[in-house]
C-alpha cells in the first residue's frame, strides 16, 4: 500500500501495528496495517510492523546449487533500499524472490518466507498477477513493448480489466507526467516506444509498472546501460518515489546508493554461496560498518 507523504506518525519501534499519527499511538489506536509505518528511522532491523516486505531465511537453488543462503531482513515502507555486493553473490536473484519473478527460472527453488504487508507471497494459492501488479519490476535493460507509447501504457491497464476510455487516457497522461516524460512525448504517443532515448524509454517502463498502482517498485540496476545524463535523470525519478512507493533497488554504484537510498544490504558471496552480510541505515553502514569486508568494500578496497 502506499504511503501517504502528508502523514505524521509516532515511534513505531514496538513493531505491534502500524503506527496512528504522532501523539496518537496508544496501544488501541494502532491498526494492524504495517505498510502504513513511515517513521523515517526505524534502526537496522525495522521489526515486522514496520517492514512492507520482508525476507525470512530465504533460500534460494538453481537445480543442485545453492545461490542464496539464508537471507533474513525487512525493507521499511515509504523508503529506498538499496541492495550492493559484488557481481554473483544473488543481488538480482534475490530480488526477483520479492514478486516471484524467479518463478520463470528452470530449476529455481526458493525456501523460506516472504512477507509482503504480513502475507506470505510464497504459497502455492497466491495470484502472481495481482502479486507482479503490487510489486512491478524495472530491469536493467529498458523493456518497452514493440507498440506506440500510448499502448505501452494503456495495455497492461486493459489486461487488468479497464475498458473506459477517459480513464484510460488519464492514466497515461497522469504516469507519463510523473515520470517527467510527458513534455518529450505529449505530441508523439502514438509513435513506437522503441523509437525513444535508452532513457525515455526506462521512464515509461517506469511509468507502466506505475500504472497498475503497484505497493513496491523493485529496480535491477535500471541505470546500468544508460548514458550519464540519461542515468542522472532517472536517479532523480527514482529519488522522488521515496514515501509514494516502497523502493527496492540493485546497484554496484556506490555513489548511487549513498545519493538515493535511505537504508542498504551488503550482499557477499561465503562457501560458495550468496548471503546478507550487513544492512541497516545506509549513513550508518557506510560510515560506521560493523563487518571488517562491508568497510572495505563501501570504501573501495574490495569487491
Amino acid at each position: 500500500m502506499k504511503t501517504d507523504p502528508d502523514r505524521d506518525l509516532a515511534d513505531c519501534s514496538s513493531g505491534e501495528g502500524a503506527c496512528a499519527p504522532a501523539g496518537d499511538c496508544s496501544e488501541s489506536s494502532c491498526a494492524p496495517r504495517p505498510a502504513q509505518c513511515t517513521e523515517p528511522d526505524c534502526g537496522d532491523d525495522p521489526p515486522a510492523g514496520c517492514c512492507a516486505i520482508e525476507a525470512q531465511g530465504v533460500e534460494v537453488y538453481y537445480g543442485k546449487k545453492k545461490v542464496l543462503t539464508d537471507v533474513s531482513f525487512g525493507m521499511a515502507p515509504g523508503r529506498i533500499t538499496a541492495i550492493i555486493g559484488p557481481s554473483g553473490c544473488g543481488k538480482s536473484t534475490f530480488l526477483s524472490t520479492l514478486n516471484r519473478m524467479s518463478d520463470l527460472t528452470i530449476g529455481c527453488k526458493v525456501s523460506g518466507d516472504i512477507r509482503l504487508e504480513g502475507k506470505s507471497i510464497l504459497g502455492s494459492g497466491i495470484d502472481l498477477i495481482e502479486l507482479r501488479r503490487r510489486v512491478g519490476m524495472i530491469f536493467q535493460k529498458p523493456n518497452p513493448f514493440p507498440l506506440s507509447i500510448r499502448k505501452n501504457i494503456q495495455l497492461p491497464l486493459k489486461e487488468m480489466g479497464i475498458r473506459n476510455r477517459d480513464e484510460l487516457e488519464a492514466t497515461t497522461e497522469k504516469v507519463i507526467r510523473d515520470v517527467g516524460l510527458w513534455d518529450e512525448v505529449s505530441d508523439r504517443l502514438n509513435s513506437s516506444a522503441l523509437a525513444l532515448s535508452g532513457g525515455q524509454q526506462q521512464r515509461l517502463c517506469i511509468a507502466r509498472a506505475m500504472a497498475l498502482d503497484p505497493d513496491v517498485l523493485l529496480f535491477d540496476e535500471p541505470c546500468s546501460a544508460l548514458d550519464p545524463i540519461s542515468c542522472s535523470v532517472v536517479e532523480e525519478l527514482i529519488a522522488s518515489l521515496r514515501r509514494q512507493y516502497t523502493v527496492v533497488i540493485v546497484t554496484h554504484n556506490m555513489s548511487q546508493a549513498r545519493r538515493i537510498a535511505d537504508s542498504v544490504a551488503v550482499f557477499w558471496v561465503q562457501e560458495g554461496s550468496g548471503r546478507i552480510i550487513e544492512h541497516g541505515d545506509l549513513e550508518r553502514v557506510f560510515e560506521d560498518p560493523k563487518h571488517a569486508i562491508v568497510k572495505d568494500y563501501v570504501q573501495g578496497g574490495c569487491g
